[in-house]
């Protein structure tokens, strides 16, 4: 990875903070995309001290127009990306009765059209070149429905749909598409989101720990490195996407009353 220039969404905290970091350590370029300056330049420094090369760049991924002037951009300065890792994510947990307008918009916004949109943006130029790497970071909401998540889930489906199909467009161009599945992370999220962590579906920790974002991190590297089509991690939920393709109702049954156990 030493020459590869990779590009992380979301990396001013949390999940894209610790994949930008473990991006660094391993020789890549690393640019950082996000809102906040200060949080992006704190990350950038840290990478840096640490013997890395980091550039942040200060973006509203909910902005296509934005999107588009920041990367031409970064097409000018640093090349086009050789990995993107379209890592961002908003969303609080509520029902669809309450959940306003505008917080459905800014769910779709981000991650789906921010990773449609900075995907589009970059996309030319990797198929000139024939190679490159799309990774896109989602949860298990993507295969998953349970209670008093409505937006945030159609949110992840249409993440999971815009993967595949991606990856079916770009078969034979020499660019792969890695969907990275993670289960619950402890991070800045749930701080951002209040009350979504008490509408979490009750699971045995034994089976399915929440992961720290190291873990994660490093779980989105091993995907991008080793080519790998889909990474879920913990890998329980493996088996739990299979039942559901096999049993959704079960499934979703169980969903509902762990959500109602959680919230109890």
């Amino acid at each position: 990875m030493a020459s590869s220039l990779v590009l992380v969404t979301g990396a001013s905290s949390g999940i894209g903070a610790a994949t930008a970091r473990r991006f660094g350590a391993s020789g890549a370029r690393v640019l950082l995309l996000a809102r906040n300056t200060e949080r992006l330049d704190d990350v950038a420094n840290a990478i840096r001290s640490a013997g890395g090369s980091a550039t942040p760049y200060a973006v509203d991924l909910a902005d296509a127009a934005a999107i588009a002037e920041l990367s031409a951009r970064v097409e000018r300065e640093a090349g086009t990306p050789d990995v993107l890792i379209n890592n961002a994510g908003v969303g609080r947990w509520l029902p669809v009765a309450e959940t306003t307008a505008e917080e459905a918009l800014a769910m779709t916004a981000v991650p789906y059209l921010a990773a449609f949109n900075l995907t589009r943006a970059f996309l030319p130029k990797m198929l000139v070149r024939r190679s490159g790497v799309i990774a896109c970071v989602t949860s298990p909401a993507s295969y998953l429905v349970w209670p008093s998540a409505g937006a945030y889930t159609a949110a992840r489906h249409a993440l999971l749909g815009f993967t595949e199909s991606l990856r079916a467009d770009l078969k034979g161009t020499g660019i792969s598409v890695t969907l990275v599945v993670l289960g619950v992370v402890e991070s800045p999220y749930w701080e951002h989101n209040p009350g979504s962590r008490e509408r979490l579906p009750a699971m045995n920790p034994m089976i399915a720990r929440p992961l720290i974002t190291d873990e994660a991190a490093e779980a989105i590297f091993s995907g991008v490195e080793g080519g790998k089509r889909v990474v879920v991690k913990p890998a329980i939920f493996r088996a739990l996407f299979l039942l559901n393709a096999i049993a959704p109702r079960l499934v979703a049954t169980q969903l509902r009353r762990a959500v109602t156990k959680s919230s109890v």
